[in-house]
This record gives C-alpha cells, structure tokens and sequence, in this order.
C-alpha cells in the first residue's frame, strides 16, 4: 500500500470505534465519522467515545468528525453504519473512495437488498469489499487476536491493496472473493443469535441451544445456496464463526435481545430502551419474506420473527417441536416451503 493512501471509518457506534482503534494501533492518522456531534466531540476532547465505547482509551492519531466531507479524499473507507440506514448516508457523500469496506451486517428491510447491492447503487465507481466474522467489538478495539473474512469483489488485486491497509498483529483478514456468502452469513447469524438467546431467556439448555446452532446452520446454508453463496465461505469466519461467537454469549446485542423475550418482555420496548442496533430485529422480517417467496425452509427464522411480532416465545417453541420428523439432511420437498415447516401447523398438517 502506498505510503500516501488515507483510510477513514464510517460510522462511530462501538463496531466502528473498534475498527478504527484498532487501524490506528500503529500510530496511523484515520479519520472517523460520528452522526452524533458529541461523540465526534468527546473522541477529540478526550480520546474516548464515551457513549458506545467508555472503557476504551482511543488513539490520538484517530480525528473524529460529524462532517461527512471530511473523508471526500480518501482512498479507502470502512463502511460501519446500522445497516437500515446505510444507503441513505453513503448517498451524502461527495466523492466516493476507491476501496468501499462494508463492515456492516444485515439487509434493508425496505428492500430486501444485501449491502453490497445498497452501496453498489450509492457510489457505482467504487470497488466493493465486504469484512465479517466473529467480533466483539471491545476485544478488537483491545488488541485482541482476531480473525475475519475480507471478501472482495475485485478479486486478488483489491485484496492485495487492501489487506495490508486493514491488517495487523491481531487483526487477521483472510481472503474470499465471494462478497454474498460474507453478507448472508453476517445477516443470517443475528437472527440465529435473538433465537438461543431465545432459549437461554426460557431455561431450555445447552443441549437445545447447540442443536439450534447447528439446525440454523443448515438454515444459513440453504439461503446462501440460493443466493449463490458458497458453502465454503458460510462454513467460515463470517458464517460459522460468527455464528458460534454469537449465539454463545450475553456480549451479543442480538443474543441478549433474545434473552429478555425468552422472560417474557415486550420486543417493542426492548428496541425503544436500546442506544445500540440488535440488527437481528430489523433483519428477521425481511428474511422470513425472502425465505418464502423462495420457497426456502427456515423455521428457526420464521419463529423468531413471529417472536419479534407479539407471539409468545414458549408457544412458539411449542411448535418448533411439534414439526414432523425428517431427515437431517433432506433434499426436494422438505429443503423448500412445504406446509410441514410452517409454524401454524400441528404435527398432521392442521391449522394449529
């Protein structure tokens, strides 16, 4: 990487504090943008984002700004604003970067497009890349080993531009050029996260939370398999590893979201008391009406937005159980929208 390319971070939340912590572990001056005018403030006054991010001391070569035309002379910019509004916000900006990292993880709901096709529309002359895996944001903004894919649409020439600039001691990107497997495994795990939070609010075990891992898994591979994702690249850090980190501890928004239904608390007042996005809330819908004007089974999915919606989570359950039984790994009828995997059936196929 030239000495002279700048690289900046979109976004200010605890996942874009981190990346840029972490991108200027080596002294490298990097500008971040906040939407909040007072986290752009106390980042400069302080070194800290006291809102999303208070334990961390930051970088002083980190210059924060609420000013999205700051980062116009950029060669590289990492992407990392809540995924319902990231469209909206790289459409403000007045010169697109070369290299746009999407560090984002979810799908429009408005939409139903993945992030790489919003930012495509939003700046056509930049080159897209997608960074996913399993991350918790305080341990990377800690210097915490750290693995993800970095998948570029460009192939082996952006990566090798791009990977130097992103890597360092311990935060390792490894390569894929496949950018939709990198989108559906970080979208797909949120869901799966509210739902063993789900299972954990409930008390059902460690037993039902790994078999949900895994029959989740099978969810995630059939959806990117229709998407032409590779099953390689879910069966990596941004689809099993991701998924693994965070249907696995209280640390994951998603997770915890999932926690408090699973004792019976109201979705809507969860989503209106958090500062933070649990993208999980906003993708489960959309993903449920793709699955189906798919034809693709995912049950699992299917409950957590009926959860999400008002249903009660140990009826819901109820009727995850009550499916009839199957093979583990089916083909024809039973991998698409047969009636069997519908949540409004008993075990014989009447209306529940």
């Amino acid at each position: 990487m030239s000495e002279t390319e700048a690289i900046g971070v979109i976004g200010a939340g605890a996942w874009g504090t981190a990346l840029a912590q972490m991108l200027a572990s080596d002294g490298r001056e990097l500008t971040l943008w906040a939407y909040e005018t007072q986290v752009a403030h106390s980042i400069n006054s302080s070194h800290r984002n006291s809102l999303y991010l208070p334990d961390i001391a930051l970088s002083p070569s980190i210059r924060a700004t609420d000013t999205l035309s700051d980062l116009a002379a950029l060669e590289i910019v990492l992407c990392v604003t809540p995924a319902q509004v990231m469209g909206e916000i790289l459409g403000q900006l007045d010169a697109p970067p070369r290299d746009l990292v999407l560090c984002s993880k979810g799908i429009e709901a408005r939409t139903g497009r993945l992030m790489n096709e919003v930012a495509r529309a939003a700046c056509p002359e930049s080159a897209i890349a997608v960074l996913s895996g399993p991350t918790f944001a305080a341990e990377v903004a800690q210097g915490l080993p750290t693995a993800v894919t970095l998948a570029c649409e460009k192939g082996e020439e952006q990566w090798q531009r791009l990977a130097p600039a992103i890597a360092r001691q311990t935060f390792r990107p490894y390569y894929s050029s496949d950018i939709t497997g990198a989108e559906v495994g970080g979208a797909i795990k949120n869901v799966l996260a509210i739902a063993c939070g789900v299972v954990d609010g409930l008390g059902l075990g460690q037993n039902a939370r790994a078999a949900l891992i895994a029959r989740g898994m099978a969810e995630m591979l059939r959806f990117g398999a229709a998407l032409g994702a590779r099953d390689e690249t879910l069966s990596g850090l941004c689809g099993m590893g991701d998924l693994v980190l965070t249907c696995t501890s209280t640390a994951s928004r998603n997770f915890s979201l999932g926690k408090a239904l699973g004792k019976g608390a109201s979705a809507a007042e969860l989503m209106a008391e958090r500062t933070t996005v649990a993208e999980g809330a906003h993708t489960a819908p959309v993903l449920a009406e793709l699955a189906e004007r798919r034809g693709i089974a995912m049950p699992i999915v299917v409950a957590v937005n009926a959860i999400l919606d008002g249903a009660r989570a140990d009826d819901v359950v109820k009727r995850l159980l009550s499916r009839p039984l199957q093979p583990e790994h089916a083909s024809g009828s039973s991998e698409r929208g047969d009636p069997s995997v519908r949540l409004d059936q008993d075990p014989t196929g009447k209306p529940a």
